[in-house]
Order: C-alpha cells, then sequence, then structure tokens
C-alpha cells in the first residue's frame, strides 16, 4: 500500500501541472547560464504562476522587496571594500527560505525549516573574492547523508556559516585547471579558522556529445580536521528534453576517519519549461581496506516553477536498501516548497 501511495502522489502532482507545448531544452549544470541567456529559450514571465491572482498580488511585493533588499546589502558591502564598480558588478548573492516534510518508513514522519543564503562580493579584488555563505560543503556530512534530496535540511548543521576570501585564478576551465583558493572563519562559537584548495577541470570532447566535468576539494578545518573530496561527472544529451549522467564521488574526512564513495546514475527530463523530473539510482559505500556497500536506493523528484522562477516545489519518493536493515526495502518521501530572493530571476531548473 505505500508504494501505490508514493506512485499516486507523484502521479497527481504530475497530472495537476500544465504541459506547454514550447521548444525545450535539457540544461546540464554546465550550460545552464549558457543556455538561459540565449533569446531562444526568452519566455513570458508574466504567464509562469500557477498562484490564483489574490496570492500572485501578496507574493510577488514581497519578493521584490526581499530580492532587493539582499542585492543592495551585497552591493553596498562589496562598494565598501571593492570600489564603484559594484553597482554593474554580476552578483550572485541570494537568500533561500523552505519548508520541508520528510517520511521514512519505520522512523515516521519530520517537518523542517531551512534558511539559506550566500553573499557574494565580486569586486572586492581582481581575483580576490570576499564571501560569506551558509552551509559550506564541508559540513554536509557523509556522502550517504548529501546523496539523498529528502536529507536536504536535517543532516545539515545550521552554525556552520562561513566568512571569507576566495582567490580565483583567471583561467577558463574548459582550457585548463581552474583553481581557488581561500581561507576564513566558520561563525561559531569557539571561531572555527579554515584554509582550502578548490580545482575545477571541463572537457568537451569534440566530434562526441559526451562531457566530462571534475570538481576537486581539499580542507582543513581547526575544530574538525582535513577532509578531500572529488567528484567526476560524466554526461550527454539524449533528446532534446532528456540528459545522461553518470557521478562519481569519493571522500575522506579526518572526523570519520573513512573513506566514503558513491556512483549514480541520473536521466534527468525536462516536461515543460516549468516543470522536471529526475530519476536515479544510488549506490554508496565506505572503506578501503574492507570495502562494502552501506545504502542502495532509488530516487525519483519531481520539481515545479509555482512562480515566476521563484517559488518551487519538490516531490522525492525512495526506495532504501540499506545494510543496517538487511537490505529489506524502505520506502520514503520528502514533500518541499522553496522560495528564492535574488534581484535577478534565476531559470536553472535541474541545478537542485
Amino acid at each position: 500500500m505505500k508504494p501505490v501511495l508514493a506512485v499516486a502522489c507523484l502521479g497527481v502532482f504530475y497530472a495537476l501541472s500544465p504541459h506547454i507545448n514550447v521548444a525545450n531544452t535539457f540544461v546540464t549544470n554546465a550550460h545552464a547560464a549558457e543556455i538561459y541567456a540565449t533569446e531562444s529559450y526568452t519566455i513570458d514571465i508574466e504567464e509562469d504562476s500557477d498562484l490564483p491572482e489574490w496570492a500572485e498580488a501578496r507574493v510577488e511585493p514581497f519578493r521584490a522587496r526581499i530580492g532587493n533588499w539582499v542585492d543592495n546589502t551585497s552591493r553596498n558591502i562589496d562598494s565598501f571594500f571593492g570600489g564603484d564598480q559594484s553597482a554593474s558588478a554580476d552578483n550572485r548573492s541570494y537568500l533561500r527560505l523552505g519548508q520541508e516534510i520528510d517520511w521514512m518508513e519505520g522512523e515516521g514522519t519530520n517537518g523542517d525549516i531551512s534558511v539559506r543564503y550566500r553573499i557574494d562580493l565580486p569586486t572586492t579584488e581582481d581575483r580576490l573574492r570576499l564571501i560569506i555563505e551558509s552551509d559550506p560543503e564541508e559540513s554536509q556530512g557523509t556522502l550517504a547523508d548529501q546523496g539523498s534530496g529528502r536529507l536536504y535540511n536535517d543532516q545539515r548543521d545550521r552554525r556552520t556559516s562561513t566568512f571569507g576570501l576566495d582567490w580565483l585564478e583567471s583561467r577558463d576551465k574548459r582550457e585548463n585547471w581552474s583553481n581557488r583558493f581561500g581561507a576564513g572563519v566558520r561563525l561559531r562559537l569557539p571561531l572555527d579558522p579554515y584554509v582550502r584548495f578548490t580545482s575545477e577541470r571541463l572537457w568537451d570532447f569534440k566530434d562526441s556529445p559526451w562531457q566530462l566535468e571534475s570538481f576537486n576539494r581539499l580542507s582543513w578545518f581547526n575544530n574538525s580536521g582535513y577532509s578531500a573530496r572529488t567528484e567526476w561527472d560524466i554526461g550527454r544529451p539524449l533528446s532534446a528534453n532528456r540528459h545522461l549522467r553518470f557521478i562519481t564521488n569519493v571522500q575522506w574526512r579526518e572526523e570519520e576517519d573513512t573513506l566514503e564513495y558513491s556512483e549514480v546514475v541520473q536521466l534527468n527530463q525536462r516536461l515543460n519549461r516549468r516543470s522536471a523530473l529526475r530519476y536515479s539510482a544510488i549506490a554508496i559505500g565506505e572503506s578501503l581496506s574492507n570495502p562494502r556497500m552501506t545504502n542502495y536506493y532509488l530516487q525519483t523528484r519531481y520539481r515545479r516553477d509555482i512562480h515566476k522562477g521563484i517559488l518551487f516545489a519538490d516531490v522525492i519518493p525512495e526506495l532504501h536498501f540499506q545494510r543496517e536493515v538487511s537490505y529489506d526495502p524502505r520506502w520514503a518521501m520528502t514533500l518541499r516548497v522553496e522560495m528564492y530572493f535574488q534581484r535577478e530571476l534565476q531559470r536553472d531548473y535541474f541545478h537542485f
């Protein structure tokens, strides 16, 4: 009965979404900014809402007021450090509010409210960037915690905001390794200094639709020690609205002292200009000396742009096979609503 309910919920949500017959292009994470900037994908924002008029009349002024406040605050801080160019620089600051309901078979239901933010100060120097953000990658737990979208909130430490400086190399990662050095403090008591090094690379293969992307990070936090992570993501479009990805992650954290690894197969599908589906099969393991698989699971994630690129809803049913319960199947379900506050509306449906 529980599997039927999970599938039924997803089916109802899908059926309620309007299917708009327009030309859609699948967007990978690496290509999102390029495609959304093209005229061929320009859409009428005034029609991009499922909200009734009375709700839209209340949401839009609130979104604009908070979005402008986020943008103006970050630009004012940026102008103090960096100068007059802050008014015209591309600023990626954001504030995101979320409400989430999780259900896991055998564990019950939990509700959660999340607040995430990033203050980007791009003109502090030519290559030196001041960054204030919540939820740094190093605080996001094990690969098992990170791999499942339903554990998005409660597996992260909300006391892990960071304040630091990043030095960026002016290199195109399509042509060379693009490196970034950072240092700062984690804003909690006692203050937690950190240093990190990040290196990225993107390969486009000639006469081939495949694309390979690599992300690598080495970090040190005074309170939790060293951590290292590498991610290799290879993918290709299958059609105008479908994209296949194979993702390999390897992670080691000193406080866990265990090597973790995961393999993910994803099929991303664009349903229409405001809806997307992601089908995933994930395998997670640990240990180098005595390797073992700890979790297998299947996940479907449906995302709907409810209102003009600022209000989104997710429905995420999952089926887990965990080693700790002898690989007996367990169902899980997450319902989530998120609202983004930025001056410039973003429309990266698959970057979630």
